[in-house]
């Protein structure tokens, strides 16, 4: 996802914005490289209920797991980073602020959970056999 983040970013877009204010809770000054440990730490954690729910779903999903992944993002977008961060931080919602500083970190979440699910597939795939 950095890629897209970063031409994002390059076109003045705001995305990123919660990774240092979410490392200054455990280091003073956080380098580029614990930002990116922290964004590598995080995007991990972030991806584990999605592949929680295509490896414990018993039921064959209606849409594929790309398609699943990228609905993931959505609803991650929505309840972690457009609500609990800025809730958190004090700060106005996206929401508040407007489609400009929604879409960036939209467009990005989609892609993270898309890419997630089609990475994790098999998981969603799997038979009662393999269980």
């Amino acid at each position: 996802m950095m890629p897209f983040g970063l031409a994002l970013r390059a076109a003045g877009l705001r995305v990123g914005y919660y990774g240092p204010k979410f490392a200054a809770l455990f280091v003073e000054n956080p380098t580029p490289l614990f930002l990116f440990a922290q964004h590598i730490v995080l995007g991990w954690i972030s991806a584990l209920p999605l592949l929680l729910l295509l490896l414990l779903s018993r039921v064959p999903l209606p849409v594929s797991p790309t398609a699943f992944g990228a609905t993931y993002g959505v609803l991650y977008y929505v309840l972690v980073n457009s609500l609990a961060l800025p809730l958190y931080f004090g700060d106005q919602t996206p929401w508040q602020m407007g489609l400009a500083y929604i879409l960036p970190s939209l467009l990005i979440h989609i892609v993270f959970g898309a890419c997630a699910g089609y990475v994790s597939r098999r998981l969603a795939t799997r038979t009662t056999k393999d269980a």
